[in-house]
């Protein structure tokens, strides 16, 4: 794979990862029982968006890594998972 192309991937996984990331540790502000005039109970109290950047960007660069090696490295590809799971 080309530099481009794990750019690519890349970018298309740490977005992936950062949705799945967003929901956990968050605490609605009607379970602090602080609502802000305007919003609803359901509203997120506080994002906490730069630990789960940094977490997102760690777990990504793993998981196109790992991507990576299985691809160039160990030579998978889907030709070899068609033939190996018999997809037909």
């Amino acid at each position: 794979m080309n530099a481009i192309a794990i750019a690519a991937i890349y970018f298309v996984v740490w977005w992936i990862v950062l949705f799945a990331v967003l929901p956990f540790g968050i605490k609605t502000q009607g379970d602090e029982k602080d609502v802000t005039l305007g919003t609803t109970r359901s509203a997120p109290a506080r994002l906490n968006l730069v630990p789960k950047a940094i977490a997102t960007t760690f777990v990504a660069g793993v998981l196109v890594f790992l991507l990576w090696l299985a691809i160039d490295v160990y030579g998978f590809d889907l030709e070899w998972i068609a033939t190996t799971f018999d997809i037909t």
